[in-house]
């Protein structure tokens, strides 16, 4: 393995822990992997929770949905970046469907400091 590789792998470490916790609908290891002071954005840039605190009160209510899934399609990591793209299963008040979504997360010091999410239209399973 190479610096670069380890690296790397260790850049996208805490983006794998913490998409594991929220297919596990685990809110304490899901926020194990987020800064105290992180930023949660609509991309481009709308703040949609600024710290933990807000961070866990979205995941709380998104964690009670009961087919709550993201599954990862691709993932590349550059420098202290790391870009998702992910299939969600989720229950839309319209009824269960999915939803793909691009997150882009920003590392530090082995956690989220800031996410940026950019949704796609929601298909509605039939």
């Amino acid at each position: 393995m190479t610096s670069d590789t380890h690296c790397s792998a260790s850049i996208e470490f805490p983006v794998q822990q913490q998409l594991h916790a929220y297919n596990a609908r685990d809110v304490d290891s899901f926020m194990q992997w987020w800064a105290n002071d992180c930023e949660y954005y609509e991309f481009p840039a709308r703040l949609l929770a600024r710290g933990a605190a807000e961070i866990r009160r979205r995941h709380i209510a998104r964690f009670k949905e009961p087919n709550l899934f993201g599954r990862l399609i691709h993932r590349t990591v550059v420098g202290n970046i790391v870009v998702d793209e992910e299939r969600v299963t989720r229950t839309f008040p319209e009824g269960p469907g999915e939803v793909d979504v691009l997150a882009i997360y920003e590392i530090t010091d082995g956690k989220i400091t800031k996410a940026w999410f950019k949704m796609g239209s929601p298909r509605l399973f039939n």
